[in-house]
């Protein structure tokens, strides 16, 4: 799975109407419709799709053809989304009618062919599921324990420095574990 950290946009043409594709993280959905809502009031749509990722590891998906007919925008845009795995990651395409009528086949394909061009200039993530641990040494286990952490590309979180020190990091499931199986015994996981 992968997803966006940050804001693309792409546009396409067909038969003079004009697509204007914006592929972000999902988490900005509200703030970037308003937005785009603001800086294009004459466009005639504002067709949308996301997916995401819940507290339960599941996949949340949405839609929405906003006056197109029914079934030739949101969910094919939301199809492009699933066929190229991507998650906690929403795309909006503002539609310009250029005069002449698509056809439903013809929408299908705009909207497919415009999420698929900004999905293709984007710069993509890997998705890694992320899991905190919590560890307590001594000062003087301090800057080994940094050390492993940074061999094994773990993020520290936050360091509590009270008369030991605690570190809370995070990272991948298997990475957690080849950081357990390398701590010396003097180091407590918590």
């Amino acid at each position: 799975m992968k997803y966006v950290k940050e804001e693309f946009y792409e546009i396409f043409e067909e038969k003079k109407s004009k697509f204007i594709a914006h592929l972000f993280p999902s988490k900005d959905f509200d703030e970037i419709m308003q937005r785009l809502k603001k800086e294009h009031p004459k466009a005639r749509h504002h067709v949308y799709a996301y997916r995401y990722l819940n507290e339960y590891e599941q996949i949340v998906e949405n839609s929405s053809d906003d006056g197109e007919p029914k079934g030739t925008s949101g969910k094919p845009s939301l199809n492009v989304l699933a066929g190229n795995e991507l998650i906690n990651t929403a795309v909006i395409i503002v539609r310009y009618f250029g005069g002449i009528k698509l056809g439903t086949g013809g929408l299908v394909r705009a909207y497919s062919d415009s999420v698929n061009k900004v999905i293709n200039s984007s710069k993509l993530y890997e998705y890694e599921k992320l899991e905190l641990l919590r560890l307590k040494c001594d000062y003087s286990d301090l800057s080994k324990l940094q050390y492993d952490i940074q061999l094994l590309d773990l993020h520290i979180t936050n360091k509590e420095f009270t008369s030991d020190v605690t570190i809370s990091l995070q990272g991948t499931k298997e990475k957690l574990e080849s950081l357990k199986k390398q701590i010396g015994r003097n180091i407590t996981i918590l």
